[in-house]
Formats: structure tokens, sequence, C-alpha cells
């Protein structure tokens, strides 16, 4: 029932939480150079058709105006409607969204399946060689771009050995995309019986995986060795390894209480990766909401940017709330 009032509490506190990054969005947006009235009309436009599309716009409005009539948009679930594509914002998201989500849901799986048990493992016998090449690779990890990972692997595994498919999107072009039904095609595939569209997509799905998982396995490894060892030396472990208790039930209690830290640090993370994987998606050409995210900011596509940075928000927000259902689930102590 406590848990059922905090989950309650905490989604009431998700409107203010909204309220104030669209405020905040809307004017650093704004601050961005640029007009979307120049992109639309064109580089041969007169000035009277630049102010006829600032004013169909509302661009011509105080910044308080434009704000106001965004936020009456809002309350209807409108998110406006994209100054260059003119689609609505809504539909992209919709679109794209969940393409990404596949993508870093995938690579964090992966990260956290290698990372957790390996840090755990490192954390018992401790010491060694392989000890030292673990902290190179994250030292490793940590210093290398994103995109420069991204590149390297696009070189290596298909302009050189030719063994992955183009890094063009998400489906070889040839291959026709199954019904949306989720927007996942990993999941839309399956559930179509497109096997030739499961299997191009797999092959899509090699490169951009690995690159994130790569790169994010390296700090959940080292705070789950980092936790583990602290918790192993910890006084209540020796205690009951002295008590005779097996050492299955003391490691069991062990990783009980180091996965606290770890599961902040993945909640963290992942909760970041939604707009965190820009550049990633652009070398893949994945087509999700990091790359439609960098083509609104060039395009100067204000409620394109809004839209995606509320939903990236509202995101970040979700998963800060079931992280801390998880602390409370793991150590029941915590109290809220």
């Amino acid at each position: 029932m406590r848990l059922g009032r905090y989950i309650v509490r905490r989604l009431v506190l998700l409107i203010p939480q909204l309220f104030g990054i669209s405020l905040i969005t809307f004017m650093l947006i704004h601050l961005i150079p640029g007009d979307p009235a120049y992109t639309i009309a064109g580089s041969l436009a007169t000035e009277e058709t630049i102010k006829n599309i600032q004013h169909r716009m509302a661009l011509d409005q105080p910044l308080p105006v434009q704000y106001v009539l965004y936020l009456e948009r809002l309350s209807h679930g409108d998110l406006g409607d994209s100054y260059v594509a003119g689609r609505a914002v809504k539909d992209d998201l919709v679109e794209r969204v969940p393409a990404t989500l596949e993508l870093i849901t995938i690579s964090f799986l992966l990260a956290v399946l290698i990372a957790v048990p390996l840090g755990v493992l490192l954390a018992m016998r401790g010491g060694g060689v392989a000890e030292r090449a673990v902290m190179g690779y994250g030292l490793l990890a940590g210093a290398i771009p994103d995109f420069w990972l991204a590149l390297l692997l696009a070189f290596v595994f298909y302009f050189q050995l030719q063994w992955l498919p183009a890094p063009i999107g998400q489906l070889d072009i040839a291959v026709s995309p199954p019904p949306f039904v989720t927007g996942m095609l990993l999941v839309d595939s399956i559930l179509a019986g497109d096997g030739e569209a499961l299997w191009s997509h797999l092959g899509h799905l090699v490169l951009p995986v690995v690159t994130l998982t790569l790169l994010y396995a390296a700090p959940i490894l080292k705070m789950t060795r980092s936790s583990m060892q602290s918790v192993l030396s910890s006084g209540f472990i020796r205690y009951s390894r002295a008590a005779g208790l097996p050492n299955g039930v003391v490691m069991r209690y062990a990783l009980r209480n180091a996965l606290s830290p770890v599961v902040t640090l993945v909640g963290v993370l992942y909760s970041i990766l939604l707009s965190g994987a820009v550049l990633v998606e652009q070398v893949y050409g994945w087509g999700g909401a990091g790359q439609y995210a960098v083509q609104s900011i060039l395009n100067s596509d204000y409620l394109a940017i809004q839209g995606f940075v509320l939903v990236a928000g509202a995101f970040a927000l979700l998963v800060y709330l079931v992280v801390d259902i998880v602390h409370i689930l793991v150590d029941p102590r915590i109290q809220h």
C-alpha cells in the first residue's frame, strides 16, 4: 500500500516537472540562431512572404504569447506541426521513438548481462591480469567518442570484411518493412511472421548494438566491481562467514546490497540514451528519435525540437521512477 501511494505521488509530480521542462526548453530553443520562416520560404522568398509565414506561425508574437499558445496546444495532446515537414510532431515521434527504444533497450540488456556477472566475478577474485585488463577497457571505453567507434566498426565489418550490411538504416533497401504495430521492427517482424524483414533487421542491428554495448558496459562493469568489493569487505559479510553461513547465501546477501548503486547507474545511463545515441544513429542512418532531433535543430524546427525534448524528459522521469521502485524492492529499508 505504501509503495502504491508513493507511485501515485510521483506520477502526480510529473505534471509540474514536465511544465518546467517545457518552459526551459522553449526559452533555450528560441536562443538558437535562425528563423524557421526563412527555411520554409526558401532563399528566393521576398521579405513580405517571410513576414506572412512568421505571422501565420505566430513567430512575430512576443515569446510569452508564443509559449501560452504552445501550452494551449499541449494541453490537448497536440505537439504542433513540424515547420519543415508539415507533419504532426506527435506522428513523427510515434514513428521514430520506438526505433530508438528498441536500439538502446537491446544494447543495455546486453551491457547489463555482460557487465554485472563479470563485475561480480572480478570483485570475488580480485587482482591479477583480468582486473588490469578490465580497468584498461573501462578507461578506453570512457575515452573513445561514440561516433568514432561507430565509424570504425562500420569501416572494418562492412567496408573491409563485408560481413555485415551497409549502415543505411534498419532494413536493406530491397526489403519491405512489416506492418506497423509497435514501431520496433524486431517485434513487428516477428508478429507479422516476416522472416526476410527479421533477418535483414537483425543484420542491421549488430553494429549499432555492439557500439553502444561496448561503450556503456564499461561504467556498469566498474560500478558493479567497486560496489561488490565494498560490500564483500564490510563487517556483516565477515560476520556471516564467521557464523558459518554457506558461501552461496553470503554471496546472495552481498549481491543484493551491492545492486543499489548499479541500479542507479543503469537507470541514469538508460534514461539519457534516448537522446544520447544521436551520433550513433547518424552514423548508421537509423532513423530514430535522435536523428530526428538533429535534423530539427539544423532546420530551426522549434516545435519538433520541443516535442522531442518533452518526450525525452518524460521518458527520463519515468525511468527514474522505475529505478526508485526497484531500489525499494531490492532494499526494503529505503523509506520514501
